[in-house]
């Protein structure tokens, strides 16, 4: 059995009319972390709405395999229940729908089986003291009335109730202070075994410092103009993304 999990293979994206990716080749192993990173309008969360084939964007050219599978055509609620997950950067608010009716729903639509509901709320009361969350927000309605690192770590709670194979981060890490990003990159490592892998979407490498992350890739101008080891971050925190635009 193939330890690939992900392959991306010339893939070209519009937004619109506009070209956003102009030939992507990304490969992501069980078991890794991967992290894009890039300017502003690079094409980082193209890239994961790609994935996820978010009907806003229309694929040109190229595949999606995932675990061995072609995707690149399958509906976005079709692709969810082969194992995807994304969280966003801005996450929504439900009035009326509790995170246990949420979530209870969301697993049950991506398992296909019944949820026993004890057994559920006892894991979500050990995964939410992990994250250091408010065991009360396990009634109110989603994210309604959250604060912003109380969404994002909603959006982890989530990634480890329904256990994917892959993990689509879109700067989750996004306006946290320096303890929610611990709390999130702790999730991030609760989560990660040698069967599922990581894609870290991110401008922060505060979140990646305690993660062993195998790649990260810079993206500018819709291509990937550069793939290296976790030093890459480091070198882009420091010196930004000047050389990598010319």
């Amino acid at each position: 059995m193939s330890d690939k999990l992900l392959q991306i293979k010339d893939l070209y994206v519009n937004a619109e009319e506009k070209e956003i990716l102009k030939g992507i080749d990304l490969e992501i192993k069980k078991g890794e972390i991967h992290v894009i990173m890039g300017p502003n309008g690079s094409g980082k969360t193209t890239t994961a709405n790609a994935i996820l084939n978010n009907p806003m964007y229309t694929k040109q050219n190229g595949s999606i395999i995932f675990d061995g599978e072609d995707i690149t055509n399958l509906k976005t609620d079709e692709i969810a229940r082969k194992g995807i997950f994304m969280s966003f950067q801005l996450p929504e608010e439900i009035p009326g729908i509790t995170v246990t009716n949420f979530l209870k729903y969301a697993k049950n639509k991506v398992t296909g089986k019944p949820v026993k509901i004890f057994e559920f709320k006892d894991e979500l009361k050990k995964y939410m003291q992990e994250l250091n969350m408010n065991p009360k927000n396990i009634e109110r309605s989603l994210n309604v009335g959250f604060s912003g690192g109380e969404k994002k770590k909603n959006e982890i709670l989530q990634m480890l109730v329904l256990n994917p194979k892959l993990a689509i981060l879109d700067e989750t890490d996004s306006g946290l202070d320096v303890d929610a990003i611990k709390t999130v990159s702790k999730g991030i490592k609760m989560f990660r075994n040698n069967d599922n892998a990581v894609l870290i979407i991110t401008h922060n490498t505060k979140i990646l410092h305690s993660l062993d992350v195998a790649y990260v890739h810079i993206l500018v101008d819709g291509k990937i103009v550069k793939t290296g080891k976790q030093d890459l971050a480091m070198e882009i925190e420091e010196n930004g993304y000047s050389k990598f635009k010319n």
